[in-house]
């Protein structure tokens, strides 16, 4: 959501000023992007990830504040809502065992923060969404006590003109209407970067586009919201729909909501991402910074380009372009359609898969990008969210020249030995790749995703008599030993 600010009111002319600032921004990042060498560099990973506080009932904890304040860790912060904390990993070389390394440090952060949630009766869990989430957990004071927060919530509300809409198809279907923003904050996720050179920039990014409904249909975790089985990933609908400013029909097919997927493929580089964020998003955040980047840019200096970031903070598509200005520059791809959970092995092999695809697809993007549109990439997103492992997608086969329909777990199979080998090629370690392969391998063996796991303990213990809200309950006891004990999904009974 950005970096934190020091108002939530603005005037029309601190949009404007905020306006004449970005372009400047644009500007100064074009000038970036042009001098020799930038970015250069070894490819690197780094990752957040999006955690729950649970209370010992199994409700969400609203103690995130308290645990920042207690920790005081730079690394840690917090998130819209009060039950939900972040953790900054450290970035990693791409080289050697990045994903092995991510987990070590998820594991102490984890045991340090434990003894202080505890105290206050709450313990922490990656989760897409929290199954045991009612409409009651939600009201005013869910958002976390920042200005920033209450800025977006107040800009977004009055964007939209009305209450924000929910609509997904389930058993049964979820619809309500919901007054602030907050349902947002039920999306919890595992957010992964990829530094990699600007030049390899275009065809890596539009890989990541094509491969990421493979990954989000692997890694579903979030088939429940108030007591309702709805999608394998159901953050995706939810995210966009918690959210979506658009008023009106008219704005609606205008304009993309502030949640998407894309415009369409790439075809020049980062700055074509940076510049339609500017051009089709109004700024709700207009925090002017002091700093010019026209006049660092001058003076040998690489801008920060604070109101470019802070206005990427306030739109959000599921994968885009990062620019940092530290240690020389560089632009990266977050990528953030994945949810948090099940277990740490898991999201480390499902983010090594859609990354190791890339890297095998991404000199032949074009070619693909020729046989399929960009709308049936979209389309095949939503079905990979909706249905997870059970989703079909359409597939640009280079190999027949046409685009084909296959089972997403057949699509996952065929990937697997080239991602394995364009990991160890690009310098992961060979035990790294056969580790997390391994695991991909075990699930789709098994037929399983923490999604389907869900379904399949609550369903089990629906049939033994408990109503829905108690076998969610039921459920999250054993998901919760079933992430203590470390092991992958694959691994968890499903026995009751």
């Amino acid at each position: 959501m950005g970096v934190e600010i020091q108002q939530d009111q603005f005037s029309s002319e601190d949009h404007a000023r905020f306006g004449r600032k970005i372009r400047d921004n644009l500007k100064a990042l074009q000038q970036v992007f042009a001098q020799p060498g930038f970015g250069a560099g070894p490819m690197s990973l780094g990752a957040e990830l999006e955690c729950y506080l649970v209370d010992n009932a199994g409700h969400p904890a609203n103690c995130n504040q308290a645990i920042l304040q207690q920790m005081a860790d730079p690394q840690l912060t917090p998130e819209l809502n009060r039950f939900n904390l972040e953790y900054n990993l450290n970035p990693q070389p791409f080289a050697g065992a990045p994903f092995a390394a991510f987990e070590r440090d998820l594991q102490r952060t984890l045991a340090a923060i434990a003894p202080c949630a505890q105290r206050l009766n709450a313990t922490l869990l990656p989760i897409g969404i929290l199954p045991t989430l009612m409409p009651d957990n939600f009201s005013p004071h869910t958002m976390t006590d920042l200005h920033r927060y209450r800025a977006m919530d107040t800009a977004l509300k009055q964007l939209r003109g009305g209450p924000f809409q929910i609509a997904i198809d389930g058993d049964p279907p979820l619809q309500l209407q919901w007054p602030d923003v907050t349902l947002e904050g039920a999306n919890t996720s595992f957010q992964v970067h990829w530094r990699i050179p600007p030049a390899a920039f275009r065809d890596s990014f539009n890989a990541i586009q094509l491969l990421t409904p493979v990954a989000v249909a692997l890694g579903a975790n979030s088939p429940y919201l108030f007591g309702h089985a709805l999608w394998d990933e159901t953050r995706i609908a939810l995210f966009k729909q918690s959210i979506d400013a658009r008023g009106d029909a008219g704005s609606r097919e205008c304009s993309p909501p502030r949640v998407y997927f894309g415009n369409g493929w790439l075809h020049d580089g980062a700055l074509e991402l940076f510049a339609s964020t500017v051009a089709l998003f109004p700024p709700i955040l207009p925090v002017v910074h002091p700093d010019d980047p026209l006049a660092q840019l001058a003076q040998g200096k690489l801008p920060a380009l604070h109101e470019l970031k802070l206005h990427q903070g306030t739109t959000w598509p599921w994968n885009r372009a990062i620019y940092d200005h530290h240690d020389g520059g560089h632009v990266r791809i977050e990528m953030r359609a994945l949810p948090a959970g099940p277990s740490l092995v898991d999201m480390s092999a499902t983010a090594a898969l859609l990354i190791g695809s890339a890297l095998a697809l991404r000199d032949s993007m074009p070619a693909r990008m020729d046989l399929l549109p960009f709308k049936y990439a979209e389309r095949n997103f939503y079905r990979a969210a909706q249905h997870g492992m059970g989703a079909h997608l359409l597939w640009p086969s280079s190999s027949r020249v046409s685009v084909v329909e296959y089972p997403v777990t057949e699509l996952a199979r065929r990937l697997l030995p080239l991602a394995g080998e364009a990991l160890v090629e690009a310098g992961m370690d060979s035990a790294e790749v056969q580790r997390l392969m391994d695991n991909i391998t075990l699930r789709l063996d098994a037929d399983i995703s923490g999604a389907r796991w869900q379904r399949q303990v609550t369903e089990a213990l629906e049939r033994q008599g408990l109503e829905r809200v108690a076998a969610l309950h039921g459920m999250l006891q054993r998901y919760q030993a079933g992430f203590g004990s470390g092991k992958s999904i694959a691994q968890w009974s499903t026995a009751v």
